[in-house]
């Protein structure tokens, strides 16, 4: 079973950003920020997604870009 966890603790995961900042990476689809899933009117992602996500961008930064 996935563990979701909520739009502040995505926002503490990822450096702190702001709400503005997520929303804005949200529609941003050169970054490639997973999409949320939504329960009961409330944003949640899959901690994997964020997590994969992180360990990309690391590698992208390391490589330059090359995979």
């Amino acid at each position: 079973m996935p563990q979701y966890i909520s739009a502040r603790q995505v926002r503490d995961r990822v450096g702190k950003i702001s709400a503005m900042t997520l929303w804005r990476w949200l529609r941003d689809d050169r970054l490639g920020f997973p999409k949320p899933t939504i329960i009961q009117r409330r944003r949640y992602w899959r901690e994997v997604d964020i997590d994969n996500w992180l360990q990309e961008r690391a590698l992208t930064s390391v490589t330059g870009g090359a995979k």
